[in-house]
């Protein structure tokens, strides 16, 4: 049962409840790492390039189909129970595969299968994730929790990879498995111990679509959640800025990366240094905004950091050295993750909570399913232009997401509560 709680707001690193919060998801992050590598691993021994390829994409489906009904189910049924739900169905599903694993060899038929339902519950993981910071701790306390989330999504990575790659090299994928099943695992007796706020009383606000209620199924749920994020004066330019930062940021800092290390026979050791150097630059700003709480004037801050960003991402493709690059991409890492968690702020602040898993589903639908697309585009342009024009464009389309969040009156002037 669902324990409800009015305390004082307490600084979130010093808070019990919000430091459970973050050792679940830690927990889950790591496990994330570590399935993931033993899936590619895995993957790779069935000895067919193109049914690895398959596995790998596989979980991407589901995540884009189901992703915008899991902000409604986490809006219906409380984003506790399906966080809670879905980690217990990820630590099943994870196990029961390393059992498999140990009596027989992976196939891609039985990996795709597992990629696919992975993908379906991440759907419903992420958006309720996302929705719970508001219900365990003050308003006041949001950007705290961000800088938190996002030094533990960092810490996570770092951890998850080894761990992954060592649990492989030592017993299999088997093992491995078995390590990402017991850390989701371990999450759930920290979700169970949440203590979760009571939602305020539905108010209607000026130019916003009126509080929540209870819609006769789950479609009008969605369509209302759409409806409220167009009517809403700062969550509506938001999602555009969300749409078009991922879209012009996704395809050089993942692919692109890729292609300008080949194409300057860097190596995979050199593209290793620069995307150590932007995590580094990210968990700094994680860090600063732990650390401090809040930032006046959020919302300039946040698309004035877009705009700075913006100009490494195009620099990164004109520097003579991995040394250099890698610099680049530390300040790219660290303005853009802190627009990134600013901009995470907001949403959570702005947003009726009794919308807020749908508010959250649309802007991890445009991180996990909308800029992906841009991998394809992104390969084809290098190779008819290069990545010097492939890298400007991509950070034009990011600076398009600052100018227009400075355009944007209720935007330009948002802040975070103290």
């Amino acid at each position: 049962m669902t324990t409800t709680v009015e305390c004082p707001e307490r600084p979130a690193h010093r808070d019990p409840n919000v430091l459970r919060w973050l050792g679940a998801y830690t927990a889950s992050m790591i496990g994330d790492s570590v399935y993931f590598m033993a899936l590619a691993w895995a993957a790779a021994r069935t000895g067919s390039a193109s049914g690895t390829g398959l596995v790998l994409a596989a979980g991407s489906l589901p995540r884009a189909l189901l992703m915008l009904g899991g902000g409604v189910l986490a809006d219906r049924l409380g984003p506790r129970r399906v966080v809670i739900g879905s980690d217990a169905a990820r630590a099943l599903l994870v196990l029961s595969l390393a059992a498999v694993l140990v009596l027989t060899a992976p196939t891609v038929g039985v990996l795709v299968a597992v990629a696919l339902l992975f993908g379906a519950v991440d759907a419903l993981f992420l958006p309720a994730v996302g929705a719970l910071p508001p219900r365990i701790s003050g308003p006041g306390q949001l950007a705290r929790i961000q800088g938190l989330r996002a030094l533990a999504a960092r810490g996570s990575s770092i951890i998850g990879a080894p761990l992954g790659g060592v649990a492989v090299a030592t017993c299999g994928p088997a093992l491995a498995f078995a390590a990402a099943g017991v850390l989701f695992a371990l999450s759930l007796p920290l979700l169970l111990r949440l203590r979760i706020r009571p939602l305020p009383e539905p108010t209607e606000t000026s130019g916003e679509a009126p509080a929540a209620e209870k819609a006769p199924n789950a479609w009008h749920d969605l369509v209302d959640g759409l409806r409220y994020i167009r009517r809403h004066p700062l969550l509506g330019p938001l999602m555009l800025v969300i749409a078009l930062s991922e879209l012009g940021f996704v395809g050089p800092l993942n692919l692109g990366l890729i292609l300008l290390s080949e194409q300057r026979d860097w190596g995979a050791a050199g593209m290793g240094w620069i995307v150590a150097g932007f995590a580094g630059g990210a968990a700094g700003s994680a860090l600063v905004l732990a650390v401090r709480g809040r930032v006046p004037r959020a919302g300039t801050v946040m698309c004035l950091m877009a705009l700075v960003g913006a100009t490494g991402i195009a620099a990164l493709a004109q520097v003579p050295s991995v040394a250099l690059a890698a610099a680049i991409a530390a300040f790219v890492g660290l303005t853009a993750g802190l627009a990134g968690a600013l901009c995470g702020a907001l949403v959570q602040t702005a947003a009726d909570p009794a919308y807020l898993g749908r508010v959250t589903s649309v802007s991890t639908f445009f991180t996990y399913a909308i800029a992906p697309l841009s991998y394809p585009v992104t390969g084809a342009a290098v190779a008819l232009w290069g990545t010097g024009p492939v890298f400007a464009v991509s950070a034009a389309v990011c600076a398009a997401g600052g100018v227009m969040g400075l355009a944007v009156t209720t935007l330009r002037r948002a802040e975070l509560p103290r």
